[in-house]
């Protein structure tokens, strides 16, 4: 049965903020890397109460096999599980997708320790993480990664791609969303009041890159398990920032 509450509220956040700009390019690209790895892969979707922009190409492929886990119940969900621990065995998958997951987490590191540990070796792994932006679902919000900060947190995972999902301008955006959310204390008449600056988002086209990365809404990783960690000594010129 369709919420039409919910499906209403979510076109109208994505008209007014451009929706996930990159997730269905990322999710072919991570498809055809897992079907490079197996003829059958096995993919684990951590959070995947509700299904994400970009999974449609996983959950349409016949011939790969996706487990939902979330901490509650549905339709898309498998199995009721927490990510701290995930009741798999080692090697248990070909991939891992995490997609807006990994900020409504206590502790991301042990996440990503788990992701590592059910991943085969050569396994692959897709995350999807906020930058700029502001809280959202209140009490359940925890954590926020730069570029760096993400490649990180996926240190002992080859990069086999990274980027940001959004620019400054949708940045822009939440922050006008949540100053009038602040002086107003309603959801409704913030969305209300960003409504009308939904151009913004187009600017993200013609920013720089490097300078963009620094304000992205949100970042992504793609990335293959690996037995060598990435070294410290190696972030500062991992940054994809300006060099001055």
């Amino acid at each position: 049965m369709i919420d039409r509450d919910n499906l209403s509220n979510r076109l109208l956040r994505e008209a007014v903020y451009g929706g996930n700009p990159i997730a269905a390019e990322n999710g072919s690209q991570f498809v055809q890397t897992l079907r490079a790895l197996a003829r059958a892969p096995r993919v684990l979707i951590v959070g995947g109460g509700e299904r994400g922009s970009g999974t449609a190409a996983l959950y349409e492929a016949g011939d790969i096999n996706v487990t939902g886990i979330d901490v509650y119940a549905s339709e898309a969900v498998d199995i009721v599980a927490d990510a701290h621990r995930l009741p798999f065995s080692d090697a248990a998958f070909d991939g891992v997708w995490i997609q807006a997951v990994l900020e409504h987490v206590l502790d991301p590191h042990q996440v990503v320790s788990e992701i590592h540990r059910v991943l085969k070796p050569g396994g692959i792994v897709y995350a999807e993480t906020p930058f700029m932006q502001q809280v959202h679902e209140g009490a359940y919000d925890f954590t926020r990664f730069s570029r760096s900060g993400h490649r990180w947190l996926f240190r002992h995972f080859e990069e086999i791609g990274s980027g940001d999902i959004g620019g400054p301008g949708q940045s822009l955006i939440w922050a006008i969303r949540y100053l009038a959310r602040a002086l107003t204390g309603s959801n409704k008449a913030a969305t209300a009041v960003a409504a009308p600056f939904f151009w913004l988002r187009y600017l993200d086209r013609f920013c720089r890159r490097d300078y963009a990365a620094d304000a992205a809404n949100g970042v992504y990783f793609l990335g293959r398990r690996s037995t060598v960690a990435l070294a410290p000594r190696d972030m500062i010129a991992y940054y994809p920032g300006p060099s001055a």
